[in-house]
């Protein structure tokens, strides 16, 4: 049985306007193992937003506890938290975040640079991981000379440069059309028949089914969490 890698024990979050308290997550307690691939869901206002920005360490809770690849980061310090963020976590966002100026292979070793890689491995590193998602012809191409696909799939590249825990997907398909939708989909999939543990942010059911586990939040808690094989992944483990 695979190690659990992400830990939620009752994870709350409340913002503060003046003295008023408002309540966004209400006690989130979750479990995420090693090479799940797991899919986040809920309406606008559930919490999806807020759970993602502290699954990915870009917040901090205001009680519990969140403990990812055996580091309690609930209460670490900004600087601290910033260096878990690049070693454990490769984001893969809606808007892709590529850099105009640089190229592709630029954009993926990007994460590099602030790990204090020399120059000859992160372009080893960063053409390596730009083969697995098909563009090793693409390399010495900026932004705006690519499809947004091939920017989705740069940013793909740019979040496993680093061999990170967990891959988090914020929307990874908002900005696509169908086709080209389900083809990032699939490299997502590879990735995670590689062994790698996906985390996916999604309101799109149909981009939900490729997931292996759905999980529904609901104002501020967990509504449903549900296995969701196909049959023949049923099949396979039986």
């Amino acid at each position: 049985m695979n190690k659990t890698i992400l830990q939620l024990e009752d994870i709350r979050k409340s913002y503060f306007l003046g003295k008023h308290e408002l309540p966004v997550l209400k006690g989130i307690t979750l479990n995420i193992a090693k090479n799940e691939y797991v899919a986040l869901m809920g309406p606008s206002g559930s919490g999806k937003s807020t759970l993602m920005n502290i699954l990915g360490c870009l917040d901090s809770p205001t009680g519990g506890r969140y403990i990812l690849n055996g580091n309690d980061v609930s209460r670490m310090p900004d600087d601290d938290l910033a260096a878990i963020r690049n070693k454990e976590i490769g984001f893969v966002f809606q808007q892709f975040n590529l850099l105009p100026r640089l190229t592709a292979a630029e954009n993926v070793a990007l994460p590099l640079v602030y790990s204090g890689v020399s120059k000859k491995e992160r372009v080893e590193r960063a053409i390596a991981v730009l083969q697995k998602v098909h563009l090793e012809d693409r390399i010495a191409h900026k932004p705006n000379e690519l499809s947004g696909g091939q920017c989705q799939r740069v940013a793909i590249a740019r979040a496993l440069i680093n061999n990170p825990a967990i891959i988090l997907a914020d929307e990874p398909t908002g900005n696509l059309d169908s086709k080209t939708s389900h083809e990032i989909m699939e490299i997502l999939g590879k990735i995670h028949d590689e062994g790698n543990t996906v985390v996916l942010v999604t309101h799109e059911e149909d981009i939900s089914g490729f997931a292996h586990r759905v999980v529904r939040l609901k104002d501020g808690l967990i509504e449903t969490d549900k296995i969701n094989l196909s049959p023949t992944q049923i099949k396979q483990l039986v």
